[in-house]
């Protein structure tokens, strides 16, 4: 065996790589699991007990000349003689990422937030499981106020009194419960109503409220937000407001803005009136101020509110709700230069 070691020694010394592969194979063939040495020291409980000594010192010496070798090697070796095939080439341009796109009811969300930042609205967030006195009684409708039937409601585990918030007003009175004014909020987010779902409706959809609670507030300063409103997201200021009815503003009115009758898609989406409605408004019925404990004798203020998935539908021509939740790449992808 003594005499085989020996061998070994005479090949590690005479060994001369060309190339990277075979100080590997070489590497492997003396280190590896299965390598020559790790046999070695398997037969060395095999010597005899008068050669265990000189055995045991051969395998020492051998194993560390291999050792010294290979790291000789590995500082000296001249790698770039690698075939030109195996090489990184460091000049070749990187591989493009794929980056991801905003939704579009997110672009515009963040749009209208943008719009509604420049003249001091915040940004405010509440829960989207809503119990019946936020969502319902602080915002002027009592228990059997005719007004809950305009919005049929998703009640939790059969509890009257919890239910998936059907719109964000109630984070308008979770917020004025806490704060004084002056409040100058917005609460986008999603809620929750139902109804079949359809081209035209769904029963999840997302919201942005608006809210603006101060001393001398008048119907005059709501409209010219609005306006202003229009302006900067649809490029359109003339507005008009027509009465309506909802039980936590008075007076209340549904805008519309002037769409145009430049092409055959405005006849059809305003159907041939160049008008459109846009968002529900209002100044805020004192009794909501009551419920919230701000005194109607000193602040007074607005609200609105509108669909964000029917702005969406105007804006990019988007001809069934149902595409929102469907996540077909193909419609996203239109949205990689918006931000």
């Amino acid at each position: 065996m003594i005499d085989n070691i020996k061998n070994y020694l005479k090949e590690v010394q005479e060994f001369n790589p060309k190339n990277p592969e075979e100080l590997e194979n070489f590497r492997i063939k003396f280190l590896g699991k299965k390598g020559i040495l790790n046999d070695l020291f398997q037969k060395f409980k095999e010597v005899p007990n008068d050669t265990k000594k000189e055995f045991g010192q051969q395998i020492n010496h051998l194993k560390q000349l291999v050792n010294d070798k290979i790291n000789s090697l590995k500082d000296h070796y001249n790698f770039s003689k690698q075939p030109t095939s195996d090489r990184l080439d460091l000049t070749r341009p990187g591989y493009p990422f794929n980056l991801g796109t905003r939704h579009p009811i997110s672009v515009v969300k963040n749009k209208i937030i943008s719009i509604f930042k420049k003249i001091g609205f915040s940004v405010a967030d509440g829960p989207e499981i809503e119990d019946d006195w936020h969502n319902f009684t602080a915002l002027n409708m009592s228990e059997h106020h005719p007004a809950r039937d305009m919005q049929d409601t998703f009640f939790i585990d059969k509890n009257p009194d919890l239910v998936l918030r059907t719109h964000t007003s109630s984070v308008q009175i979770r917020y004025m419960e806490k704060n004084e004014p002056p409040i100058r909020i917005l609460s986008p987010g999603r809620v929750y109503r139902n109804e079949d779902i359809s081209s035209r409706s769904h029963c999840m959809f997302h919201q942005i409220e608006g809210l603006y609670v101060d001393t001398n507030v008048s119907f005059a300063d709501l409209k010219q937000t609005l306006q202003f409103f229009t302006s900067e997201l649809f490029g359109k200021s003339e507005i008009r407001m027509r009465p309506s009815y909802f039980p936590f503003t008075e007076p209340s009115a549904e805008v519309d803005v002037y769409w145009g009758l430049e092409t055959e898609t405005d006849y059809r989406i305003t159907k041939g009136t160049g008008w459109l409605e846009i968002l529900g408004c209002g100044m805020i019925d004192p009794n909501v101020l009551k419920n919230v404990n701000i005194n109607p004798e000193k602040y007074s203020g607005f609200a609105f509110g509108m669909g964000i998935e029917r702005i969406v539908m105007l804006m990019y021509q988007i001809g069934d709700i149902r595409m929102f939740t469907e996540n077909d790449i193909r419609m996203l992808k239109q949205f990689s230069t918006e931000y």
